[in-house]
């Protein structure tokens, strides 16, 4: 299931191409697009049509629809269906160049149907899928993983949720808390270049020892795609992200022995999926921005824009790559300025069990809460304004992930959500949804 952060309420759903049609105007972005699209297909064709090495050009497509229903509470009860395309195509230099260890990756969304967070009206986005209406490019990157050395590149538009802040137990939850923590995700001026708004970057990893992680970005302030539907890299004004994390993890082998060829890493390693997970993250944007609760007007004050996060993932039962029957929990804490963002503090947890319904490996059941609160500086701004703040938002997910085929997934999701935007005068939400997922 997609972890990343989705659209929430206080982010722009208006799309620059409302019909979402491909190159409705002849811009840059969309002709690239188009030319992704026509790439895409090429490669799918040329593998189906020779015995040319599968690694070094491989396309993939994925669908996620949702059939959801707000069953009480929030703004209004009402039914509405989304939908996410992701059309992927990744191309890796062969093992015999003298530039082995480059790769490149471009990934062009389209999301349609309708929006479950009007009906709900929660701060935390119940479901991260929804996002601005039309077809973008989410991500296109060059990558080199410098052979041996324990140290990776990455420089183009790049989802920062793929690497930092993510724990993989938390992606079979729906709640787009469990993507980023919402003190991150709401930060800045367009998010902080994850879904559905990305952004440039130069992203830098390196492996110090086995099982430990440094990362560090600095991101454009600012989406690629505007609100206003133009395109820009680094325009002035913008200012930039910039964020480091340090990861400490634990693999399948025990010894934390790992083979020497897994040194190479980076996005799509070859390394094992960890079974425990420590990391620590901060952030910090160079531009300042008005107090939370304000509009950006002159005269407003300003402030600097930062924060801090810590995840942790831990494998209870069920260690090893052969385990049939897994239980993992984990937890997030993540702090912001509370100057200048909205939510000063967030606390999520859940357990996550695979292998123990109904005698399928691969079937998950979970349970998950995350809890935001907002900062004083912006509950006293909206008070000012006539709204009656509550201190926080809290939802509880309760989901099921059953594979019915290899390339499909079926997963009924349970949500209720307790003051929903923080807003006194809205009762707690519950919301139903059922979403598929398609993968080739």
């Amino acid at each position: 299931m997609v972890g990343h952060g989705g659209c929430r309420p206080g982010a722009p759903r208006q799309s620059g191409n409302p019909s979402g049609g491909l190159i409705a105007t002849a811009s840059p972005a969309r002709l690239l697009v188009a030319a992704t699209l026509a790439a895409w297909a090429h490669a799918c064709a040329a593998a189906d049509a020779s015995n040319a090495d599968p690694r070094t050009l491989v396309p993939s497509l994925s669908y996620d629809g949702e059939a959801a229903r707000a069953l009480s509470g929030g703004e209004r009860e009402g039914t509405v269906y989304t939908g996410l395309l992701h059309l992927r195509l990744r191309w890796i230099v062969p093992t015999t160049s003298d530039w082995r260890g480059t790769s490149a990756f471009i990934d062009v969304r389209n999301i349609h149907g309708g929006h479950l967070g009007d009906l709900v009206g929660d701060a935390q986005g119940v479901d991260n899928i929804d996002g601005p209406g039309g077809t973008a490019i989410h991500e296109l990157w060059l990558q080199h993983n410098f052979q041996w050395s324990g140290l990776s590149l990455l420089g183009g538009i790049y989802d920062v949720n793929s690497e930092f802040d993510r724990v993989q137990a938390a992606g079979l939850f729906l709640n787009s808390s469990f993507g980023v923590t919402p003190e991150f995700a709401e930060s800045g001026a367009t998010g902080p270049s994850i879904f559905p708004r990305t952004a440039a970057a130069l992203r830098v990893a390196a492996r110090p020892w086995n099982g430990s992680v440094i990362r560090a970005a600095l991101v454009d302030g600012a989406s690629f795609e505007r609100p206003d539907g133009s395109h820009a890299l680094f325009r002035r004004g913008d200012g930039a992200l910039a964020l480091v994390e340090w990861s400490l993890l634990r693999r399948p082998d025990a010894t934390g022995d790992e083979p020497v060829a897994p040194r190479i890493f980076g996005r799509f390693s070859p390394l094992p999926t960890y079974e425990d997970k420590v990391a620590v993250g901060a952030w910090r944007y160079s531009r300042r921005f008005a107090e939370a609760g304000r509009a950006d007007d002159p005269g407003v004050p300003r402030a600097p824009s930062e924060g801090a996060y810590a995840i942790g993932e831990w494998r209870l039962l069920g260690r090893g790559a052969d385990a049939k029957r897994q239980l993992s929990g984990f937890a997030q804490f993540g702090c912001a300025s509370p100057a200048t963002n909205r939510f000063g503090t967030y606390v999520g947890a859940g357990i996550v069990a695979k292998g123990w319904l109904f005698g399928k490996d691969s079937d998950q059941v979970g349970i998950s809460v995350a809890s935001a609160q907002q900062g004083g500086t912006y509950r006293r701004n909206v008070a000012a304004s006539g709204f009656r703040p509550t201190r926080a938002e809290t939802t509880w997910e309760l989901s099921y992930l059953a594979q019915a085929r290899k390339w499909l997934t079926i997963e009924p999701d349970l949500q209720f959500v307790s003051h929903p935007d923080a807003d006194a005068s809205l009762r707690a939400a519950t919301v139903f949804q059922l979403r598929t997922e398609s993968t080739f």
